[in-house]
């Protein structure tokens, strides 16, 4: 087997990209017997009443309702709304079903990379809950994961937002994977000049998988910069392609793909592509040219 040395970073929204829906909407607003939809409603008109940040808003809402409602919101707490969290399919294996691959998304990415010196690593850039993605089942599989979070007093209960991750500032943390800058409280590092030539995984090496609107900025600044944008989305949604077609039709992205982790699925076909490409590439770059 060849020694993995070529980076590559798959960076994936979360809510709609790994899993259907909003992860608040699997345990946490059952828990306090509230509706998503009338959630969602109450955080889209007191974001207009006030002119506030759609982020900002839902965490402060969490909280507020959390309280109201007198349950804890200490971080396990939140790791543990996580638990339950549902994803699509390929991305965990599923021993029920004949013929699933007996790995899941991550490892079979993984060893496909190895297989032609590629290092492969996971990142989550998501405007979803930090606490509760790390409460997952596949947390561990990720380099990073780049979240919305809280700050936490002395009886660590969630107190405030801490990092608040919206459409725009997503983009920061495509550079921050670029300069292998992982630590949000350093501001000098990620604003330190490196020459595009020295950095740890350069934008060629980058793939971007996200599922909507929000994700733009990112589609957009992964591809104009050399890597790839891939917008999926969920096939047992009426008009889900609609969107994802558009953003192809646009430019903003390089695919369009089921979310479906599956082994053969398109998904997979064109990661394994990928792969292959930056290999030859680099191998390609290599080779003695003829004077």
């Amino acid at each position: 087997m060849t020694k993995s040395k070529i980076p590559l970073a798959i960076v994936y929204d979360f809510d709609g990209t790994l899993s259907p829906g909003n992860m608040q909407e699997k345990d946490f607003l059952p828990k306090l017997n509230i509706k998503k939809d009338d959630f969602w409603k109450e955080v889209t008109k007191t974001c207009k009443d006030h002119k506030a940040d759609n982020i900002l808003i839902y965490m402060l809402l969490m909280l507020e309702k959390a309280e109201q409602g007198k349950i804890s919101i200490k971080r396990n707490d939140f790791k543990n709304f996580g638990k339950n969290i549902t994803f699509f399919p390929g991305i965990i294996p599923d021993p029920i079903k004949v013929g699933t691959p007996e790995i899941g998304w991550f490892d079979r990415i993984n060893e496909c990379g190895e297989k032609v010196g590629v290092n492969v690593k996971h990142f989550i850039v998501s405007s979803g809950i930090k606490e509760m993605i790390e409460g997952t089942r596949i947390s561990s599989k990720f380099t990073g994961i780049f979240a919305s979070s809280f700050y936490y007093d002395h009886n660590k209960l969630a107190k405030w937002p801490a990092v608040v991750v919206n459409f725009t500032s997503k983009t920061q943390f495509i550079f921050r994977i670029n300069k292998k800058s992982y630590d949000i409280a350093d501001d000098k590092s990620i604003n330190k000049f490196i020459p595009d030539n020295q950095r740890p995984i350069p934008f060629k090496n980058i793939v971007y998988i996200g599922d909507g609107e929000t994700d733009i900025p990112c589609f957009k600044l992964v591809k104009e910069k050399g890597g790839c944008s891939i917008v999926v989305y969920n096939e047992t949604k009426k008009n889900s392609r609609k969107l994802p077609k558009k953003l192809l039709e646009e430019g903003r992205v390089s695919f369009i793909a089921p979310a479906d982790y599956s082994s053969g699925k398109k998904l997979e076909t064109i990661i394994s592509a990928l792969i292959d490409k930056i290999s030859f590439d680099d191998h390609y770059m290599k080779i003695p040219r003829d004077k």
